[in-house]
């Protein structure tokens, strides 16, 4: 019987940066003989991060999520999967909305609050932590490795993938977004020499993520 990871895609655009790498960390896992379910979170139905019920801390609710809506089904699946792949972009030096609103309420819903048992998360899963951003990849460093330590601590042991100074547009010369920030000539050939070594490291790291 296979063993099955969840995708999450939590950037918004399709056919980029993000979703290009997780499609690729997902290959590697069915190159591995994982099976995948895939979520792209901002085609869900409405959600919301944790509105802090308190819900999850009661004993016969402990590790759920009572909040239903749109993610309701992605932590159900998360919750009895075998690996967990999910990237986001970063806006404004940090991870999307739609990241943040799953981080909390994977996270939220294993803490206890007590002290000689602050995690209750019976079910540990590796989990893969993709970020894309426009800027170099050390200049988030402290931001990823937050991530990764809470997520290692609550839902499963973590490995990351930054893929930094990414590009952004097929054409940064169009005149009605007169971006004079950036070198389109850097940018492309970044993406033609440095992504593709990027898909293949984040392949290999999903072919990984479940041995």
């Amino acid at each position: 019987m296979s063993r099955k990871i969840i995708a999450v895609n939590a950037g918004p655009r399709m056919g980029w940066n993000t979703e290009t790498l997780i499609t690729e960390a997902s290959r590697g896992a069915e190159s591995a003989g994982a099976e995948i379910k895939r979520y792209d979170l901002y085609r869900l139905e409405k959600y919301t991060g944790c509105i802090s019920c308190f819900g999850c801390k009661k004993e016969q609710f402990k590790g759920h999520c009572i909040c239903r809506d749109g993610l309701t089904p992605v932590l159900d699946d998360i919750r009895e999967a075998d690996g967990l792949i999910i990237g986001s972009s970063n806006y404004l030096s940090e991870l999307t909305a739609s990241f943040r609103a799953i981080y909390e309420r994977l996270v939220f819903q294993n803490l206890t609050y007590n002290m000689e048992k602050p995690c209750c998360n019976s079910h540990p899963i590796p989990v893969l932590l993709i970020m894309t951003s426009n800027a170099p990849e050390h200049s988030y460093l402290p931001l990823i490795q937050n991530y990764q330590n809470t997520l290692s601590r609550f839902v499963g042991p973590t490995e990351v993938l930054i893929s930094g100074d990414t590009l952004q547009l097929k054409d940064y010369s169009r005149t009605d977004w007169p971006w004079t920030m950036f070198n389109p000539a850097e940018k492309e050939k970044r993406h033609q020499e440095v992504f593709p070594e990027e898909c293949r490291k984040v392949f290999e790291k999903g072919a990984a993520l479940l041995k």
